[in-house]
């Protein structure tokens, strides 16, 4: 199944660069342009310069954002800013954060994960699923930042089924639990540690046992993709090469299908075009949705919108229910699927999920073209989105309940796709602690 192939990681120096927290970054695809400049202001070193760099006027072929982020690759490499392991190692990963958008005082959890990289495996052959579909302009843009590069600067975020823990069990026993070799708090207080993980034994047990898991791509669908389009691409280049090649291969965090410490949030969405009158949208559901009607008033809005989400979180587990606020509407409204509309038994995993049954009810009647579709807007946070539609920024928000890791494994086990905007994991690793330099 998986080949999991220990590496020698690449890592930032700290007696070069100092504080390892100034020179990291959160994942590339949720950087907006104030912290872009934030991070590339902040450290000389900071990854954004190689993740994420600057387009310049007057870029061409010859001298472009990718180009620029290899040659500081490589000096950073050279004057030891960058600095790789000696020893082929997995490294062990932690996280312990808040929930987001918890009640104040919510325990902490903790996550844990292992980095290493992975034989890549074409989609299809059984042992590496996805469970999104992917956008062609993301794709091009990491391919060339890794043609440019050869490096993976972050990981793809992968689960496998482990019920008993075993892998993290032998892992956790190998290492000085108290002697992590990178240990801070990130902006936003999260504690985030790593530990390399070297002992032969231990790593040779730890392939052992991942050989016969399967992997779910949870993150990084697109670098993923990526990754599998450089590998025809070298291999084309090269001819028949003789024995693996370090493009074979894709950095990856391992992370356990069952840990506790993974939070999946829901993706709400909010319509920024027209809708039906309130009275009107309600009778084109009534068919197919049982309404629940919670008014409110300016003195007991948020008493009666904790109500609603509550409900929506408690009842949404045992059948298939949405919420539902409209602009200049005081009701917030709970729709419950009705059970002669229920996917049956014998529907496709995919066709089971709240967002898939969202989308052919209610999405699909109120925004019929694509074009009204790709005016949608996303979020995680129930508030930010019911907000919206008070503030007028959107017409109506449709809150979900998080998909559920179960759900994931069972669409990407049936060969199947996921709608967009599905899932979001958290918490997301954070770009720069171990990069998989293939050459340099």
């Amino acid at each position: 199944m998986a080949h999991v192939i220990p590496f020698h990681g690449t890592l930032y120096n700290p007696a070069t660069v100092g504080d390892v927290r100034q020179v990291v970054a959160p994942p590339y695809d949720i950087i907006d342009a104030t912290l872009q400049k934030t991070l590339h202001d902040r450290h000389p070193n900071n990854v954004i310069r190689l993740e994420l760099g600057y387009e310049q006027p007057g870029d061409t072929t010859g001298d472009n954002k990718y180009l620029r982020a290899a040659g500081a690759l490589k000096e950073w490499l050279k004057s030891g800013a960058l600095r790789r392991d000696d020893k082929p190692a997995i490294y062990y990963h932690t996280i312990e954060y808040q929930p987001p958008y918890s009640a104040p005082g919510t325990p902490t959890k903790v996550f844990k994960g292992f980095l290493s990289t992975v034989e890549l495996e074409e989609f299809g052959s059984g042992k590496i699923y996805p469970h999104e579909n992917t956008r062609a302009a993301a794709k091009t843009d990491r391919f060339n930042l890794l043609e440019a590069c050869r490096a993976n600067f972050s990981a793809i975020i992968s689960l496998y089924s482990d019920p008993q823990n075993d892998v993290l069990t032998l892992i956790e026993r190998s290492i000085a639990s108290d002697k992590p070799r990178i240990d801070f708090q990130d902006d936003v207080g999260f504690r985030q540690r790593l530990w390399s993980v070297t002992d032969p034994a231990v790593l040779a047990k730890v392939v052992e046992i991942m050989h016969t898991k399967q992997l779910f791509i949870a993150d990084g669908h697109h670098r993923y993709e990526t990754a599998l389009n450089y590998r025809r691409a070298r291999r084309q280049q090269a001819g028949a090469p003789s024995g693996p090649q370090p493009y074979d291969n894709v950095l990856m965090l391992f992370a356990s299908l069952e840990d506790k410490g993974l939070t999946v949030l829901p993706t709400h969405r909010v319509l920024t075009t027209g809708v039906p009158a309130p009275k009107d949208l309600l009778r084109m559901l009534d068919p197919v949705f049982e309404v629940t009607t919670l008014p409110f008033q300016a003195g007991n809005e948020a008493q009666v919108r904790g109500q609603f989400i509550e409900t929506l979180r408690s009842r949404g587990q045992s059948v298939p229910m949405f919420g539902l606020a409209l602009k200049n509407d005081p009701q917030y409204y709970l729709l419950t699927l009705r059970e002669a509309h229920r996917p049956t038994a014998s529907a496709s995993p995919r066709d089971r999920l709240d967002v898939s049954l969202l989308q052919q009810h209610v999405v699909a009647t109120l925004c019929p073209t694509q074009q009204e579709q790709e005016a949608m807007l996303y979020s995680k946070d129930d508030h930010e989105a019911l907000n919206w539609v008070r503030q007028g920024t959107g017409t109506a928000a449709l809150l979900l309940n998080p998909t559920k890791v179960a759900e994931v494994k069972a669409v990407a086990s049936a060969g199947e796709r996921m709608p967009h905007k599905s899932t979001y994991f958290f918490p997301k690793p954070l770009t720069g602690l171990v990069m998989n330099v293939m050459e340099g």
